[in-house]
């Protein structure tokens, strides 16, 4: 079981390589991000955007650029069109978000016709988080697309977290719906979805996990209060996978992590064909490289 981000990198290189596609690689933090990936021999690349750019930004920064597959499409629209349709096609695994706006990429993601979106599935973000402070990585949904996920979605977010967990080794991970508090407060969304989901996993309508909820955050991750507070369990005070109620919530949770705690993070898209990596430029390289690993073993 991969218990540390680090461990990824090995995990990938067991594996055959996958192919990333860059949509737009026209700024130095996408092309850095997808060479040292391959540099690291996780991943074959395919750069789609402004050759020129893309030639000027390897001779700076002393790049091979014979180490990419390299498309000259300038057109961010058009360039997202061709990265698509070239997943489609089953010419690359992974997609990657360059120098393009957040809008055009994911319309080219969610076009009905020629998209990527598998029927049924709603598009979100998995997280992996490992905090200096809790043992082992954390699975987390939804910080950064899902604004207020209802129960239908819910359910898929704790399927594409459990796949998550499970391509990292975890066959049965343990899964805390999070809420204000572990009692049942009628009136509170999240603490009726929760009990809902708790009861959808006791029956066997979500499969491959153990669900609890509604559990406070510490309840789910700190054994300590999980005793003092009598609360029992196989998740209590040693969840996997948090599924938070809505974007607010996941969102404050990562960036506390990320700024307060010094975590460690790699995250992608998922519920389309293929994994989707964000990278930001206020991204580390380290979670860049973690971030592209984590898609290459998902897909």
């Amino acid at each position: 079981m991969i218990i540390a981000l680090a461990d990824l990198f090995p995990a990938v290189l067991q594996r055959p390589k996958r192919t990333l596609i860059v949509v737009s690689a026209n700024d130095n933090h996408s092309v850095k991000a997808a060479y040292n990936a391959v540099k690291g021999g996780l991943i074959h690349a395919v750069l789609i955007g402004d050759e020129n750019l893309i030639r000027k930004i390897c001779s700076d920064e002393n790049f091979d650029l014979s180490l990419f597959s390299v498309i000259n499409q300038p057109d961010d629209r058009l360039a997202a069109t061709l990265a698509v349709q070239m997943i489609r096609q089953k010419e690359g695994d992974i997609l990657m978000k360059g120098l393009i706006s957040t809008d055009k990429f994911i319309k080219a993601i969610l076009d009905k016709e020629k998209g990527l979106m598998e029927s049924g599935n709603v598009l979100s973000h998995v997280t992996v988080i490992q905090n200096p402070n809790y043992y082992k990585l954390m699975v987390v949904s939804d910080v950064a697309v899902l604004p207020l996920p209802d129960l239908s979605q819910k359910v898929q977010l704790i399927r594409y977290m459990v796949k998550t967990a499970n391509a990292l080794g975890n066959i049965c991970p343990k899964v805390a719906v999070i809420a204000p508090s572990e009692q049942l407060l009628m009136q509170l969304d999240s603490s009726k979805d929760a009990a809902m989901l708790s009861k959808m996993g006791d029956r066997g309508q979500i499969t491959g996990c153990i669900i609890d909820g509604p559990l406070a955050l510490d309840i789910a991750i700190d054994k300590e209060s999980a005793t003092i507070k009598g609360i029992k369990g196989e998740v209590a005070g040693d969840a996997d996978c948090l599924l938070f109620p809505n974007l607010d919530t996941g969102n404050v949770f990562y960036k506390t992590n990320m700024k307060l705690a010094k975590a460690e993070s790699a995250a992608m898209l998922v519920g389309a064909k293929v994994p989707v990596v964000l990278t930001s430029r206020g991204d580390s390289t380290l979670t860049k490289q973690y971030s592209i690993a984590l898609a290459s073993l998902v897909s």
